[in-house]
């Protein structure tokens, strides 16, 4: 019942931690958003001291309102402009983000708390994504040949064409990719966006959209209106063509509801209380790696982390050991250093939350194996990476998502045990399953989430930017990243050019026209003519 202490490095104390945004940058910044009253505004604090490093306008209703027509107007050009021309502008902000990493990170960990390491893949993932729309959209939106309803006769194809104009809905556990990659693959296929980035980390939004316009995208393009979702949100809803929303299961299904209600498109990643299973042919130490950087990458703020695991009886003592070993081991600090595995809780809410969840377990019987304590000498938000056991399967923490670094593990008798005990949830975001690579296709196939790791967390699947990603039951609607990830931005359209004769045949008797098209049918299908 007691906790080990977790292994800290204060490399950089929260009142020496300095702001990316000082020197003018916010206020350029700002130059980019659509607020028309600049001095109704927000203030932003850093997770790692809760101090105030800059202020936001706050947008309304009526910000919104233009931001859409400004951006409409601009995408009748941009959807005009050659596939060469928008693959140009990608690779471009391609280019500068790798260039001006450094800026990029640093406002990414100011605004979040998280580690350099967590910052730079979020910078990572969207450079890669938007290399690889630009080099596959003009692909993927090529009019297509579909087989018509007769051959010769009926010569059908596919067109794809952009929607209009965006609405994103940003959170902020990754203010830069769940902000920008979405977008990113909308702006390859021709559309417009109007991006609505958390309230708490609106300035990482900015730092990219300012990269995109001097990339060369048309500034009217991308519209950034920062505000509450009861006001900015809502009001993107309601005149966006399509909505991607990135956030709770919660708040998904009321805007799904509300897209509904205008039969507008809707994609959405929502909530995960994702499963790990360990068999017994696992290789234990590789297993106890990866399961420590699946907990607590980026303070356990990632909607595809892992919160509990389901350990076979043969491999728990081993792989009980060698992985909390891993975790005491782990250093956190405020500050802007590569050597940090951890940063802070993105804001006292979240903070909160995640000692709540903690404190229960511990009164409701569990087993602290290390962690489960605050660290206010590190600063404000800190709380150590946490490892439980001995916790009832349908306790609130084995269930439901804490969306922090806290871990429950649970023993079973075996690997068939653990799949379904990890697929009796209501989430099907991301599952881990850790066993020899030749039982692995056949046993990850059989777990109920959007995207599986076989030997391997999260990052597998997140880093192929060519595959589907997106959850099934409660976690969401929709794919994000591949070929679904862009079609899901455009209108498609089928034309069918009839040839010699209409499919009707009307100079026939209606006897005549059915023993014919009988006789087709049956030729056609003995000689493999028709799909």
């Amino acid at each position: 019942m007691t906790a080990a202490t977790t292994t800290t490095t204060n490399t950089t104390t929260p009142a020496d931690v300095p702001n990316p945004l000082d020197g003018g940058v916010a206020e350029r910044l700002i130059e980019h958003v659509t607020v028309a009253d600049l001095s109704s505004t927000t203030t932003i604090t850093c997770p790692f001291t809760e101090e105030p490093i800059a202020e936001i306008p706050v947008g309304t209703e009526d910000d919104v309102k233009t931001a859409f027509a400004k951006a409409r107007k601009a995408q009748e050009s941009w959807k005009k402009v050659s596939p060469e021309a928008r693959r140009e502008v990608l690779h471009r902000f391609h280019d500068l983000l790798i260039t001006h990493q450094s800026q990029v990170i640093d406002i990414v960990q100011a605004e979040t708390g998280k580690s350099r390491s967590s910052a730079y893949e979020e910078l990572i993932h969207t450079a890669i994504t938007a290399r690889y729309y630009g080099n596959q959209a003009e692909k993927m939106m090529r009019t297509k040949s579909r087989h018509g309803a007769l051959p010769v006769i009926s010569q059908t194809k596919v067109h794809y064409h952009p929607r209009g104009v965006i609405g994103v809905i940003a959170p902020w556990n990754y203010p830069l990719t769940l902000a920008v990659s979405d977008a990113i693959a909308a702006l390859a296929a021709g559309n417009g966006i109007v991006l609505k980035p958390d309230s708490s980390t609106p300035f990482t939004a900015l730092i990219a959209v300012e990269l995109l316009f001097r990339a060369g995208l048309p500034r009217d393009l991308f519209q950034v209106v920062p505000g509450p979702g009861r006001t900015v949100g809502q009001e993107i809803l309601q005149h966006a063509d399509y909505l991607m929303f990135t956030g709770s299961s919660a708040t998904g299904k009321a805007l799904a509801a509300q897209a509904g209600e205008r039969l507008i498109g809707f994609s959405a990643e929502l909530g995960g209380k994702n499963a790990l299973v360990v068999a017994e042919d696992a290789n234990i130490q590789a297993a106890a790696d990866g399961a420590r950087v699946a907990c607590f990458t980026n303070s356990g703020h990632l909607c595809v982390s892992i919160e509990r695991m389901y350990i076979a009886n043969a491999v728990w003592d081993d792989f009980v050991a060698a992985f909390t070993d891993r975790v005491r081991a782990m250093t956190l600090g405020a500050g802007y250093e590569w050597e940090v595995d951890m940063g802070c809780l993105q804001s006292r809410d979240q903070f909160d939350t995640v000692k709540e969840f903690v404190d229960n377990a511990r009164e409701e019987g569990a087993t602290v194996l290390c962690g489960g304590r605050a660290r206010p000498d590190l600063g404000p938000l800190f709380y150590e990476p946490t490892v439980l056991t001995d916790v009832d399967p349908s306790a609130d923490i084995s269930c439901e998502e804490v969306f922090g670094p806290v871990v429950v593990l649970h023993r079973v008798d075996d690997v068939h045990e653990g799949i379904r005990r990890a697929n009796d949830s209501h989430y099907g975001l991301n599952a881990s399953l850790w066993t020899s690579p030749k039982r692995g296709q056949e046993l990850g196939s059989q777990l109920h989430a959007g995207s599986v790791n076989v030997n391997d967390g999260f990052s597998a699947t997140f880093a192929s930017i060519d595959a589907p990603m997106g959850g099934w039951k409660d976690s969401g609607v929709g794919r994000r990243q591949g070929v679904e990830g862009l079609l899901k931005y455009c209108e498609s359209q089928t034309v069918t050019v009839q040839r010699l004769f209409p499919l009707a045949m009307p100079f026939l008797s209606r006897q005549t026209y059915a023993k014919t098209m009988t006789t087709a049918l049956t030729l056609g299908k003995k000689l493999r003519l028709l799909p």
